[in-house]
């Protein structure tokens, strides 16, 4: 199985859609992918949407963990949302959750990091 990404801009906030499977193969293509949208708009804070993503390994954290760094440094926010159960067991055995919120679904993310006008 591969993996779609899709992003979207809401005004200073970077939103990324994850479907398929984040793991190994398609850990390198998802990290330049996010770095370079973040770079070229004025990205302040960075929501990961799982809603579609059926699987994640121990690369898939180390995207994760490695853009939370990165907007961290710029002082931003960043959560995810619309985690299914088995990526949601990943995130909280590897103490994820205790850096960074989850929320429900977008429109909860975006309240919860204080950016909706």
């Amino acid at each position: 199985m591969n993996l779609n990404v899709e992003m979207e801009h809401q005004r200073h906030v970077l939103i990324v859609r994850l479907s398929g499977e984040l793991d190994h193969h398609t850990a390198d293509l998802v990290r330049m992918q996010m770095d370079e949208a973040i770079q070229r708009r004025q990205t302040e804070h960075l929501i990961l949407s799982f809603k579609e993503l059926e699987f994640m390994d121990s690369s898939g954290l180390g995207v994760i963990l490695g853009r939370y760094k990165f907007i961290k440094q710029k002082g931003g926010k960043m959560a995810v949302c619309d985690v299914k159960p088995a990526v949601y067991r990943l995130l909280e055995m590897s103490g994820l959750f205790k850096i960074m919120p989850i929320y429900e679904n977008e429109g909860t993310a975006l309240s919860g990091l204080e950016v909706v006008s």
